[in-house]
Protein backbone atom coordinates (compact mmCIF):
# COMPACT_ATOMS: atom_id res chain seq x y z
CA UNK A 1 0.00 0.00 0.00
CA UNK A 2 1.46 3.32 -1.10
CA UNK A 3 0.30 6.70 0.10
CA UNK A 4 -0.23 9.63 -2.23
CA UNK A 5 2.92 11.18 -0.77
CA UNK A 6 4.96 8.12 -1.73
CA UNK A 7 3.52 8.03 -5.25
CA UNK A 8 4.49 11.68 -5.62
CA UNK A 9 7.98 10.91 -4.31
CA UNK A 10 8.34 8.11 -6.88
CA UNK A 11 7.37 10.51 -9.64
CA UNK A 12 9.99 13.00 -8.47
CA UNK A 13 12.90 10.55 -8.11
CA UNK A 14 12.24 9.12 -11.57
CA UNK A 15 13.82 12.30 -12.98
CA UNK A 16 17.40 12.55 -11.68
CA UNK A 17 18.00 16.05 -13.02
CA UNK A 18 14.83 17.40 -11.46
CA UNK A 19 15.77 15.91 -8.08
CA UNK A 20 19.21 17.50 -8.28
CA UNK A 21 17.71 20.92 -9.08
CA UNK A 22 15.07 20.62 -6.35
CA UNK A 23 17.07 19.29 -3.39
CA UNK A 24 17.80 22.74 -2.01
CA UNK A 25 14.11 23.48 -1.61
CA UNK A 26 12.93 20.04 -0.41
CA UNK A 27 11.68 19.94 3.19
CA UNK A 28 14.05 18.03 5.45
CA UNK A 29 11.39 15.59 6.63
CA UNK A 30 10.86 14.44 3.02
CA UNK A 31 14.41 13.13 2.58
CA UNK A 32 13.59 9.70 4.15
CA UNK A 33 10.58 9.38 1.85
CA UNK A 34 12.66 10.22 -1.24
CA UNK A 35 15.41 7.84 -0.12
CA UNK A 36 13.08 4.84 -0.03
CA UNK A 37 11.40 5.83 -3.29
CA UNK A 38 14.80 6.22 -4.97
CA UNK A 39 16.00 2.90 -3.55
CA UNK A 40 12.87 1.12 -4.76
CA UNK A 41 13.45 2.44 -8.28
CA UNK A 42 17.20 1.74 -8.07
CA UNK A 43 18.06 5.37 -8.81
CA UNK A 44 21.69 5.34 -7.76
CA UNK A 45 22.38 8.97 -8.62
CA UNK A 46 19.36 10.10 -6.61
CA UNK A 47 20.49 8.06 -3.59
CA UNK A 48 23.97 9.58 -3.87
CA UNK A 49 22.65 13.15 -4.04
CA UNK A 50 20.24 12.64 -1.14
CA UNK A 51 23.02 11.29 1.10
CA UNK A 52 25.48 13.97 -0.02
CA UNK A 53 22.98 16.62 1.12
CA UNK A 54 21.44 14.73 4.07
CA UNK A 55 19.98 17.36 6.44
CA UNK A 56 19.05 15.14 9.41
CA UNK A 57 21.16 13.92 12.37
CA UNK A 58 20.60 10.24 11.58
CA UNK A 59 20.67 8.05 8.47
CA UNK A 60 19.50 4.57 9.44
CA UNK A 61 19.33 2.55 6.21
CA UNK A 62 17.44 -0.37 7.75
CA UNK A 63 14.81 1.92 9.23
CA UNK A 64 14.49 3.96 6.03
CA UNK A 65 13.89 0.80 3.98
CA UNK A 66 11.59 -0.84 6.53
CA UNK A 67 7.84 -0.54 6.89
CA UNK A 68 6.68 3.07 6.93
CA UNK A 69 3.31 4.80 7.00
CA UNK A 70 3.74 5.82 3.36
CA UNK A 71 4.98 2.46 2.06
CA UNK A 72 4.18 -0.71 4.00
CA UNK A 73 6.63 -3.03 2.23
CA UNK A 74 9.90 -3.78 4.05
CA UNK A 75 12.68 -3.67 1.44
CA UNK A 76 15.64 -3.86 3.85
CA UNK A 77 16.46 -7.29 2.37
CA UNK A 78 17.44 -5.59 -0.91
CA UNK A 79 21.19 -5.28 -0.48
CA UNK A 80 21.24 -3.62 -3.90
CA UNK A 81 24.78 -3.06 -5.16
CA UNK A 82 23.87 0.07 -7.13
CA UNK A 83 22.00 1.75 -4.27
CA UNK A 84 24.32 0.82 -1.41
CA UNK A 85 27.45 1.78 -3.33
CA UNK A 86 25.81 5.12 -4.21
CA UNK A 87 24.87 5.60 -0.56
CA UNK A 88 28.46 5.11 0.60
CA UNK A 89 30.01 7.30 -2.10
CA UNK A 90 27.37 9.93 -1.29
CA UNK A 91 28.54 9.78 2.32
CA UNK A 92 32.10 10.50 1.20
CA UNK A 93 30.95 13.49 -0.85
CA UNK A 94 28.89 14.70 2.11
CA UNK A 95 32.20 15.28 3.87
CA UNK A 96 33.97 16.77 0.86
CA UNK A 97 31.32 19.18 -0.47
CA UNK A 98 31.74 22.83 0.43
CA UNK A 99 28.36 23.56 1.97
CA UNK A 100 28.21 25.42 5.26
CA UNK A 101 29.22 23.35 8.31
CA UNK A 102 26.02 24.60 9.98
CA UNK A 103 24.00 22.72 7.33
CA UNK A 104 25.81 19.47 8.11
CA UNK A 105 23.91 17.90 10.99
CA UNK A 106 24.57 14.22 10.26
CA UNK A 107 26.00 12.42 13.29
CA UNK A 108 25.13 8.73 12.82
CA UNK A 109 24.87 6.41 9.82
CA UNK A 110 23.57 2.91 10.59
CA UNK A 111 24.21 0.18 8.02
CA UNK A 112 23.43 -2.74 10.33
CA UNK A 113 19.77 -3.12 9.34
CA UNK A 114 20.52 -4.44 5.85
CA UNK A 115 19.53 -8.12 5.45
CA UNK A 116 21.43 -10.43 3.13
CA UNK A 117 19.15 -12.90 1.35
CA UNK A 118 19.52 -15.38 -1.49
CA UNK A 119 17.24 -13.75 -4.08
CA UNK A 120 17.72 -10.06 -4.82
CA UNK A 121 14.55 -8.39 -6.05
CA UNK A 122 16.28 -5.22 -7.24
CA UNK A 123 16.67 -4.63 -11.00
CA UNK A 124 20.44 -5.18 -11.05
CA UNK A 125 19.96 -8.47 -9.11
CA UNK A 126 23.43 -7.95 -7.69
CA UNK A 127 24.00 -7.63 -3.97
CA UNK A 128 26.60 -5.64 -2.10
CA UNK A 129 27.02 -8.22 0.64
CA UNK A 130 28.41 -7.81 4.13
CA UNK A 131 31.99 -8.53 3.06
CA UNK A 132 31.78 -6.10 0.12
CA UNK A 133 30.13 -3.43 2.29
CA UNK A 134 33.00 -3.76 4.76
CA UNK A 135 35.60 -3.46 2.02
CA UNK A 136 33.94 -0.49 0.29
CA UNK A 137 33.37 1.46 3.51
CA UNK A 138 36.97 0.91 4.66
CA UNK A 139 38.29 1.97 1.27
CA UNK A 140 36.13 5.12 1.33
CA UNK A 141 37.26 6.02 4.86
CA UNK A 142 40.91 5.57 3.93
CA UNK A 143 40.62 7.39 0.58
CA UNK A 144 38.75 10.22 2.27
CA UNK A 145 41.83 11.15 4.30
CA UNK A 146 43.90 11.31 1.12
CA UNK A 147 41.26 13.42 -0.67
CA UNK A 148 41.03 15.86 2.24
CA UNK A 149 44.79 16.42 2.04
CA UNK A 150 44.77 16.67 -1.75
CA UNK A 151 41.62 18.72 -2.34
CA UNK A 152 41.72 20.80 0.86
CA UNK A 153 37.91 21.28 0.82
CA UNK A 154 37.98 23.78 3.66
CA UNK A 155 37.65 23.76 7.43
CA UNK A 156 34.17 22.22 7.32
CA UNK A 157 35.55 18.77 6.35
CA UNK A 158 37.81 18.56 9.39
CA UNK A 159 34.95 19.59 11.69
CA UNK A 160 32.70 16.74 10.57
CA UNK A 161 32.46 13.62 12.73
CA UNK A 162 30.03 10.92 11.64
CA UNK A 163 29.73 7.59 13.44
CA UNK A 164 29.17 4.79 10.92
CA UNK A 165 27.71 1.62 12.48
CA UNK A 166 28.40 -1.53 10.50
CA UNK A 167 28.60 -5.32 10.78
CA UNK A 168 32.21 -6.00 9.76
CA UNK A 169 33.13 -9.15 7.85
CA UNK A 170 36.88 -9.71 7.49
CA UNK A 171 38.85 -12.37 5.64
CA UNK A 172 42.52 -12.66 4.67
CA UNK A 173 41.78 -10.82 1.41
CA UNK A 174 40.33 -7.72 3.12
CA UNK A 175 42.38 -7.82 6.33
CA UNK A 176 45.02 -5.19 5.52
CA UNK A 177 42.47 -2.67 4.21
CA UNK A 178 40.21 -3.03 7.26
CA UNK A 179 43.17 -2.73 9.64
CA UNK A 180 44.27 0.49 7.91
CA UNK A 181 40.78 1.98 8.17
CA UNK A 182 40.44 1.06 11.85
CA UNK A 183 43.90 2.39 12.71
CA UNK A 184 43.11 5.74 11.05
CA UNK A 185 39.60 5.97 12.52
CA UNK A 186 40.44 8.78 14.94
CA UNK A 187 41.67 10.96 12.03
CA UNK A 188 38.80 10.27 9.65
CA UNK A 189 35.54 12.28 9.58
CA UNK A 190 33.79 8.92 9.02
CA UNK A 191 34.37 6.84 12.14
CA UNK A 192 33.71 3.11 11.77
CA UNK A 193 32.03 1.50 14.77
CA UNK A 194 31.68 -2.26 14.67
CA UNK A 195 28.40 -3.66 16.02
CA UNK A 196 28.96 -7.23 14.79
CA UNK A 197 32.20 -8.88 13.68
CA UNK A 198 32.61 -11.97 11.51
CA UNK A 199 36.03 -13.48 10.78
CA UNK A 200 36.79 -16.19 8.27
CA UNK A 201 40.04 -17.45 6.74
CA UNK A 202 42.27 -15.67 9.28
CA UNK A 203 45.13 -16.99 11.40
CA UNK A 204 44.56 -16.46 15.16
CA UNK A 205 47.35 -13.86 15.37
CA UNK A 206 45.58 -11.58 12.88
CA UNK A 207 42.20 -12.22 14.50
CA UNK A 208 43.51 -11.17 17.93
CA UNK A 209 45.01 -7.99 16.49
CA UNK A 210 42.03 -6.81 14.47
CA UNK A 211 39.44 -7.60 17.13
CA UNK A 212 41.23 -5.20 19.50
CA UNK A 213 40.96 -2.47 16.86
CA UNK A 214 37.23 -3.17 16.41
CA UNK A 215 36.23 -1.81 19.84
CA UNK A 216 35.37 -5.15 21.51
CA UNK A 217 33.82 -3.33 24.48
CA UNK A 218 30.97 -2.23 22.17
CA UNK A 219 30.66 -5.45 20.16
CA UNK A 220 27.27 -7.20 20.19
CA UNK A 221 27.91 -10.20 17.91
CA UNK A 222 31.19 -12.08 17.35
CA UNK A 223 31.41 -14.87 14.76
CA UNK A 224 34.60 -16.85 14.17
CA UNK A 225 33.85 -19.42 11.49
CA UNK A 226 35.12 -22.00 9.02
CA UNK A 227 38.80 -21.48 8.17
CA UNK A 228 39.97 -20.01 11.47
CA UNK A 229 41.96 -22.55 13.44
CA UNK A 230 40.81 -21.34 16.82
CA UNK A 231 41.40 -24.00 19.46
CA UNK A 232 40.54 -23.86 23.15
CA UNK A 233 44.00 -22.59 24.09
CA UNK A 234 43.65 -19.70 21.61
CA UNK A 235 40.20 -18.92 22.98
CA UNK A 236 41.59 -18.69 26.52
CA UNK A 237 44.30 -16.25 25.37
CA UNK A 238 41.67 -14.18 23.58
CA UNK A 239 39.33 -14.02 26.58
CA UNK A 240 42.23 -13.20 28.92
CA UNK A 241 43.28 -10.22 26.83
CA UNK A 242 40.05 -8.95 25.29
CA UNK A 243 36.79 -8.27 27.11
CA UNK A 244 33.31 -8.34 25.56
CA UNK A 245 30.94 -6.82 28.14
CA UNK A 246 28.14 -6.09 25.62
CA UNK A 247 28.36 -9.35 23.65
CA UNK A 248 25.00 -11.03 23.05
CA UNK A 249 26.02 -13.62 20.44
CA UNK A 250 29.14 -15.78 20.10
CA UNK A 251 29.81 -18.30 17.31
CA UNK A 252 32.97 -20.43 17.35
CA UNK A 253 34.49 -22.48 14.51
CA UNK A 254 34.44 -26.26 14.23
CA UNK A 255 36.72 -28.22 16.56
CA UNK A 256 37.34 -25.34 18.97
CA UNK A 257 36.85 -27.94 21.71
CA UNK A 258 37.84 -31.59 21.46
CA UNK A 259 37.59 -33.55 24.71
CA UNK A 260 39.04 -36.68 23.11
CA UNK A 261 42.55 -35.32 23.58
CA UNK A 262 41.98 -33.54 26.89
CA UNK A 263 44.62 -33.58 29.62
CA UNK A 264 43.95 -32.55 33.25
CA UNK A 265 45.23 -29.09 32.32
CA UNK A 266 42.71 -28.94 29.48
CA UNK A 267 39.89 -29.76 31.90
CA UNK A 268 40.93 -26.75 33.97
CA UNK A 269 41.11 -24.59 30.84
CA UNK A 270 37.57 -25.62 29.88
CA UNK A 271 36.33 -24.66 33.34
CA UNK A 272 38.05 -21.27 33.06
CA UNK A 273 36.47 -20.75 29.62
CA UNK A 274 33.04 -21.31 31.17
CA UNK A 275 33.89 -18.73 33.84
CA UNK A 276 34.95 -16.25 31.17
CA UNK A 277 31.66 -16.79 29.34
CA UNK A 278 29.81 -16.09 32.58
CA UNK A 279 31.39 -12.62 32.66
CA UNK A 280 29.53 -11.83 29.41
CA UNK A 281 26.31 -11.02 31.20
CA UNK A 282 24.47 -10.09 27.98
CA UNK A 283 25.30 -13.37 26.20
CA UNK A 284 22.13 -15.15 25.03
CA UNK A 285 23.31 -16.86 21.80
CA UNK A 286 26.05 -19.50 21.62
CA UNK A 287 27.06 -21.56 18.60
CA UNK A 288 29.50 -24.49 19.03
CA UNK A 289 29.01 -26.71 15.95
CA UNK A 290 31.34 -29.68 15.39
CA UNK A 291 33.15 -29.29 18.72
CA UNK A 292 33.51 -32.60 20.55
CA UNK A 293 32.07 -31.91 23.99
CA UNK A 294 31.10 -35.39 25.18
CA UNK A 295 30.28 -35.25 28.88
CA UNK A 296 31.50 -31.65 29.26
CA UNK A 297 28.60 -29.43 28.21
CA UNK A 298 27.70 -28.80 31.85
CA UNK A 299 31.21 -27.59 32.68
CA UNK A 300 31.04 -25.06 29.86
CA UNK A 301 27.48 -23.79 30.23
CA UNK A 302 26.60 -24.08 33.93
CA UNK A 303 28.64 -20.99 34.97
CA UNK A 304 26.47 -18.78 32.71
CA UNK A 305 24.27 -16.51 34.77
CA UNK A 306 22.11 -15.42 31.83
CA UNK A 307 19.94 -18.12 30.18
CA UNK A 308 20.67 -18.82 26.53
CA UNK A 309 17.96 -18.18 23.95
CA UNK A 310 19.93 -19.59 21.00
CA UNK A 311 22.05 -22.74 21.27
CA UNK A 312 23.80 -24.63 18.47
CA UNK A 313 25.40 -27.86 19.65
CA UNK A 314 25.13 -29.68 16.33
CA UNK A 315 27.53 -32.59 15.87
CA UNK A 316 29.07 -32.13 19.33
CA UNK A 317 28.91 -35.86 20.25
CA UNK A 318 26.75 -35.19 23.30
CA UNK A 319 26.00 -38.14 25.57
CA UNK A 320 23.15 -38.92 27.99
CA UNK A 321 24.76 -36.84 30.77
CA UNK A 322 24.95 -33.81 28.46
CA UNK A 323 21.33 -34.15 27.37
CA UNK A 324 20.17 -34.58 30.95
CA UNK A 325 21.98 -31.37 31.88
CA UNK A 326 20.43 -29.43 28.98
CA UNK A 327 16.94 -30.71 29.82
CA UNK A 328 17.23 -29.61 33.46
CA UNK A 329 19.32 -26.43 33.06
CA UNK A 330 18.06 -22.86 33.37
CA UNK A 331 18.58 -22.55 29.60
CA UNK A 332 15.86 -25.09 28.74
CA UNK A 333 13.03 -22.77 29.78
CA UNK A 334 14.28 -19.90 27.63
CA UNK A 335 15.49 -21.50 24.38
CA UNK A 336 14.04 -19.96 21.23
CA UNK A 337 16.44 -21.54 18.71
CA UNK A 338 17.91 -25.03 19.18
CA UNK A 339 20.14 -26.96 16.78
CA UNK A 340 20.98 -30.44 17.98
CA UNK A 341 21.73 -31.99 14.60
CA UNK A 342 24.00 -35.00 14.28
CA UNK A 343 22.74 -36.72 17.46
CA UNK A 344 20.67 -39.90 17.56
CA UNK A 345 18.11 -38.23 19.83
CA UNK A 346 15.37 -40.86 19.54
CA UNK A 347 17.58 -43.86 20.37
CA UNK A 348 20.37 -42.59 22.63
CA UNK A 349 18.40 -40.40 25.03
CA UNK A 350 14.74 -40.11 24.02
CA UNK A 351 13.35 -39.33 27.47
CA UNK A 352 15.79 -36.51 28.24
CA UNK A 353 15.51 -35.06 24.73
CA UNK A 354 11.72 -34.90 24.91
CA UNK A 355 11.99 -33.46 28.40
CA UNK A 356 14.16 -30.70 26.88
CA UNK A 357 11.51 -30.08 24.23
CA UNK A 358 8.78 -29.96 26.86
CA UNK A 359 10.68 -27.48 29.03
CA UNK A 360 11.40 -25.21 26.05
CA UNK A 361 7.96 -25.59 24.45
CA UNK A 362 6.71 -22.20 25.67
CA UNK A 363 9.60 -20.33 24.01
CA UNK A 364 10.96 -22.51 21.18
CA UNK A 365 10.63 -20.94 17.71
CA UNK A 366 13.21 -22.83 15.65
CA UNK A 367 14.23 -26.49 15.91
CA UNK A 368 16.90 -28.18 13.76
CA UNK A 369 17.26 -31.98 13.82
CA UNK A 370 19.37 -32.75 10.77
CA UNK A 371 20.94 -36.22 10.42
CA UNK A 372 19.53 -37.43 13.74
CA UNK A 373 18.66 -40.93 12.42
CA UNK A 374 14.95 -40.25 12.88
CA UNK A 375 13.13 -43.14 11.18
CA UNK A 376 9.52 -44.10 10.56
CA UNK A 377 9.37 -46.05 13.82
CA UNK A 378 10.17 -42.83 15.71
CA UNK A 379 7.52 -40.60 14.10
CA UNK A 380 4.78 -41.11 16.69
CA UNK A 381 7.28 -40.44 19.47
CA UNK A 382 8.53 -37.31 17.66
CA UNK A 383 5.00 -36.02 17.20
CA UNK A 384 4.32 -36.39 20.93
CA UNK A 385 7.46 -34.39 21.63
CA UNK A 386 6.62 -31.65 19.14
CA UNK A 387 2.93 -31.16 19.93
CA UNK A 388 3.54 -28.92 22.98
CA UNK A 389 5.87 -26.67 20.95
CA UNK A 390 3.08 -24.44 19.63
CA UNK A 391 5.30 -21.40 19.08
CA UNK A 392 7.47 -23.12 16.47
CA UNK A 393 8.07 -20.96 13.40
CA UNK A 394 10.49 -23.27 11.60
CA UNK A 395 11.44 -26.95 11.72
CA UNK A 396 14.42 -28.44 9.89
CA UNK A 397 15.05 -32.17 9.73
CA UNK A 398 17.08 -32.85 6.59
CA UNK A 399 19.12 -36.01 6.27
CA UNK A 400 16.81 -38.33 8.23
CA UNK A 401 15.73 -41.72 6.74
CA UNK A 402 11.99 -40.98 6.66
CA UNK A 403 9.59 -42.42 4.11
CA UNK A 404 7.01 -40.41 2.20
CA UNK A 405 4.33 -41.89 4.46
CA UNK A 406 6.12 -40.61 7.58
CA UNK A 407 6.52 -37.17 6.02
CA UNK A 408 2.80 -36.99 5.32
CA UNK A 409 2.09 -37.84 8.98
CA UNK A 410 4.37 -35.02 10.10
CA UNK A 411 2.88 -32.51 7.65
CA UNK A 412 -0.62 -33.37 8.92
CA UNK A 413 0.60 -32.37 12.38
CA UNK A 414 2.50 -29.28 11.22
CA UNK A 415 -0.64 -27.71 9.73
CA UNK A 416 -1.96 -27.22 13.28
CA UNK A 417 1.09 -25.15 14.31
CA UNK A 418 -0.37 -21.70 13.73
CA UNK A 419 2.96 -19.85 13.84
CA UNK A 420 4.86 -22.27 11.61
CA UNK A 421 6.21 -20.63 8.43
CA UNK A 422 9.07 -22.82 7.21
CA UNK A 423 9.84 -26.56 6.97
CA UNK A 424 13.02 -28.21 5.66
CA UNK A 425 12.33 -31.89 5.02
CA UNK A 426 14.51 -34.69 3.57
CA UNK A 427 14.15 -36.47 0.28
CA UNK A 428 11.97 -39.47 1.26
CA UNK A 429 13.83 -42.71 1.94
CA UNK A 430 11.75 -44.53 -0.66
CA UNK A 431 13.10 -42.22 -3.41
CA UNK A 432 16.65 -43.55 -2.90
CA UNK A 433 18.02 -46.95 -3.94
CA UNK A 434 17.92 -49.64 -1.25
CA UNK A 435 21.71 -49.74 -0.90
CA UNK A 436 22.00 -46.07 0.19
CA UNK A 437 23.11 -45.75 3.82
CA UNK A 438 22.58 -42.84 6.20
CA UNK A 439 23.97 -40.28 6.73
CA UNK A 440 24.11 -40.01 2.95
CA UNK A 441 27.48 -39.16 1.45
CA UNK A 442 27.47 -35.87 -0.45
CA UNK A 443 28.33 -37.66 -3.70
CA UNK A 444 25.13 -39.73 -3.38
CA UNK A 445 22.71 -36.95 -2.42
CA UNK A 446 21.41 -36.53 -5.95
CA UNK A 447 21.04 -40.25 -6.67
CA UNK A 448 17.31 -40.43 -6.09
CA UNK A 449 14.20 -40.83 -8.25
CA UNK A 450 13.46 -37.18 -9.07
CA UNK A 451 10.08 -37.85 -10.65
CA UNK A 452 8.87 -39.77 -7.62
CA UNK A 453 10.20 -37.03 -5.37
CA UNK A 454 8.27 -34.37 -7.31
CA UNK A 455 5.05 -36.41 -6.99
CA UNK A 456 5.53 -36.68 -3.22
CA UNK A 457 6.25 -32.96 -2.95
CA UNK A 458 2.94 -32.27 -4.72
CA UNK A 459 1.15 -34.49 -2.21
CA UNK A 460 2.81 -32.72 0.72
CA UNK A 461 1.88 -29.33 -0.72
CA UNK A 462 -1.70 -30.54 -1.15
CA UNK A 463 -1.82 -31.27 2.59
CA UNK A 464 -0.86 -27.63 3.23
CA UNK A 465 -3.26 -26.36 0.57
CA UNK A 466 -6.27 -28.31 1.88
CA UNK A 467 -5.57 -26.99 5.37
CA UNK A 468 -5.30 -23.42 3.96
CA UNK A 469 -1.70 -23.22 5.12
CA UNK A 470 -0.18 -21.77 1.96
CA UNK A 471 1.74 -19.48 4.32
CA UNK A 472 4.04 -22.42 5.16
CA UNK A 473 7.04 -22.73 2.85
CA UNK A 474 8.42 -26.28 2.58
CA UNK A 475 11.68 -27.11 0.80
CA UNK A 476 14.55 -29.60 0.53
CA UNK A 477 17.87 -27.69 0.25
CA UNK A 478 20.01 -30.78 -0.38
CA UNK A 479 23.32 -29.05 0.28
CA UNK A 480 22.18 -26.99 3.25
CA UNK A 481 20.54 -23.62 3.62
CA UNK A 482 21.72 -20.45 1.96
CA UNK A 483 24.59 -18.64 3.69
CA UNK A 484 25.13 -15.16 2.24
CA UNK A 485 28.61 -14.88 3.76
CA UNK A 486 29.83 -18.20 2.34
CA UNK A 487 28.27 -17.39 -1.03
CA UNK A 488 30.07 -14.06 -1.17
CA UNK A 489 33.52 -15.35 -0.22
CA UNK A 490 33.31 -18.80 -1.79
CA UNK A 491 36.14 -18.22 -4.28
CA UNK A 492 38.54 -17.06 -1.58
CA UNK A 493 37.67 -19.92 0.74
CA UNK A 494 37.94 -22.43 -2.10
CA UNK A 495 41.45 -21.15 -2.88
CA UNK A 496 42.36 -21.45 0.78
CA UNK A 497 41.20 -25.08 0.91
CA UNK A 498 43.18 -25.94 -2.24
CA UNK A 499 46.26 -24.31 -0.74
CA UNK A 500 45.82 -26.25 2.50
CA UNK A 501 45.36 -29.50 0.57
CA UNK A 502 48.50 -28.82 -1.47
CA UNK A 503 50.51 -28.09 1.68
CA UNK A 504 49.24 -31.32 3.26
CA UNK A 505 50.31 -33.32 0.18
CA UNK A 506 53.75 -31.68 0.18
CA UNK A 507 54.18 -32.46 3.88
CA UNK A 508 53.11 -36.08 3.30
CA UNK A 509 55.52 -36.39 0.36
CA UNK A 510 58.40 -35.02 2.44
CA UNK A 511 57.61 -37.48 5.22
CA UNK A 512 57.65 -40.41 2.77
CA UNK A 513 61.01 -39.30 1.37
CA UNK A 514 62.48 -39.11 4.87
CA UNK A 515 61.21 -42.62 5.62
CA UNK A 516 62.91 -44.01 2.52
Amino acid sequence: MRSLRFISAEALVSDTRRVRRSLGSVAHNLFPLLFKAGYLQEQGEVIHDLVENWPLPELDVGKLLGKTADHQEDISSRACCVCLASCLTGLKDYVLNCSSPYAKRLKTVDLTGIKDVEVQLCKCQKALGRWARTELLCKICFDLLIDIQRLQPGPSASEISVDVLINLFVTERSYELVVQALLMRCHSPLKIHCVAFRADNLVPRKLFYIIKLAEPSLLRRFEVVHNVRLEMEHLEVLFNNVHFPQLTSLALPARTFDVRRFTPEDEATLARTGEKLSKMTQLTELSLPFSTLTGRIRKLLSPLKTPLKVLDVSNCSLNHVDMAYLANSLHSNHLEVLDISGHDVTDLYPSTFFKLLNHSSHTLKSLTLEECNIQDIHVNMLILGLVPCRKLEEVKFLGNPLSSRALKCLFNIFIDFQRLKYIEFPVPRDCYPNDISYPIHEADLLKFDHQKYERIVEELNMILLRAKREDIKASTPLFGGYDAAVQETGNELGSFLLKSFREALESFSTMLQEMT
